[in-house]
């Protein structure tokens, strides 16, 4: 062993440019940041949505209307959607559990039943609401509905 064949450890040199190391170095003096301004200063952090002072999208778009945070939605279900499966899968009750499993409704929804559409069927139906038609064509029938 002799001092011509020593080499750096595996890993140990990283193939990169290393700035502020001196104008010798070809990245010495501004260190590529460029003369003053914030953005060749230490701790330089710009805000999210920053366009340099242009006017910034979210300020530039316009708003119309009311988001109501409280509102409910409920996953609307048809009567003639409700009649095809009883008539499939014939069933007495139809309930969430039952809505799931055919996938008109996932885990987290609100079920309203609609009133669209012929019932004929003596079923009873649970659900978290009905429009007033609903509730009439499925009594008619001789179904019955509870409310969740």
């Amino acid at each position: 062993m002799n001092l011509s064949s020593l080499q750096p450890a595996e890993g140990s040199i990283k193939n990169r440019k290393r700035i502020g190391r001196g104008t010798g170095s070809g990245r010495g003096g501004t260190s590529t940041r460029g003369h003053k301004g914030a953005k060749s200063r230490s701790g330089y952090k710009s805000k999210a949505h920053f366009e340099g002072g242009q006017m910034p999208l979210q300020r530039r778009v316009p708003k119309f209307g009311f988001k109501n945070i409280n509102r409910l939605e409920y996953a609307g279900i048809n009567l003639d959607v409700l009649q095809s499966l009883v008539d499939a899968n014939n069933v007495q009750t139809i309930d969430f559990a039952f809505l799931k499993l055919h996938g008109l409704v996932s885990k987290n929804d609100k079920v309203k039943i609609l009133g669209r559409g012929e019932f004929t069927s003596n079923v009873e139906i649970h659900a978290h609401a009905f429009s007033k038609s609903a509730v009439e064509s499925i009594e008619k029938a001789g179904g019955k509905t509870v409310t969740l």
